[in-house]
């Protein structure tokens, strides 16, 4: 057997068993895990594509709700010398896996000083340092429109001038859930949604669909004001307009 046979069946073994953990810590509890599956890879590709756009320059990265990693996989070989990568998971058993991934990753030789994983909620991250990127895997609709606010804010806190903050929403859940759960919960998803709208209004410059996802996903791409002056302590109801680009059924 070669290196390349035994390389590659590991990988489809951790696979699985990570694919085995995020569905017992979704039975266990699915308002916070938020999904049955793990992030495809085109859902994580589009998630991170704004570090990209940084090329060679060493650069901050903040992912939230990373669950079983599959989209820090797709971030860690992106990360140019110097840059840094925090990684806030609240789940405790999805933040020890992580913390494997990280000490194993093969890109990380030598470096894994680069990348901390957090054992926290986002929105009480201990940190100093502002971020050109945040990518988020937070399940928002399962949350309060009061806790969407608390972590919409902060992220904006935590972008740097002109950064770039990726998040994903599952398409069609405000269907299933008005014909599945209770009115009260109907009206909380809805809250959220017109929450989450009012950010898009403001600071979206991209939305891409995701079919190839489990389930379809809508990417969303926002930004924060380059400006000092709108960009600092502005809320959602307050800050200006930014153009959005559509772009529909992405397959890249």
């Amino acid at each position: 057997m070669d290196d390349w046979t035994t390389s590659h069946d590991r990988v489809l073994a951790q696979r699985n068993a990570e694919g085995w953990l995020f569905l017992l810590e979704a039975v266990r509890d699915l308002r916070t895990t938020g999904a049955l599956a793990p992030s495809s890879k085109a859902l994580s590709r589009l998630l991170t594509d704004p570090v990209n756009e940084y090329g060679a320059q060493p650069l901050n990265v903040l992912e939230a709700g990373a669950g079983t990693g599959s989209v820090t996989r797709a971030l860690m070989p992106l990360l140019s010398p110097g840059s840094r990568l925090d990684i806030v998971e609240a789940n405790p058993r999805f933040a020890s896996r992580l913390r494997r991934l990280v000490r194993t990753h093969p890109h990380l030789a030598g470096e894994r000083e680069r990348v901390r994983v957090h054992h926290a909620f986002v929105e009480h991250l201990d940190t100093d340092r502002h971020y050109a990127v945040i990518v988020s895997g937070l399940p928002f609709t399962n949350f309060t429109p009061s806790q969407i606010e608390t972590i919409m804010d902060r992220y904006l806190e935590l972008l740097q001038p002109g950064g770039t903050l990726t998040y994903f929403a599952y398409r069609g859940t405000r269907y299933a859930r008005t014909l599945t759960a209770s009115r009260t919960e109907a009206r909380r998803h809805r809250a959220v949604e017109d929450v989450l709208a009012g950010y898009q209004r403001r600071y979206a410059t991209g939305c891409w669909s995701v079919w190839g996802n489990l389930p379809p996903a809508k990417v969303w791409q926002l930004r924060r004001p380059a400006d000092p002056a709108t960009s600092a302590g502005s809320t959602a109801a307050e800050a200006p307009a930014v153009p959005l680009t559509v772009k529909a059924g992405a397959g890249r």
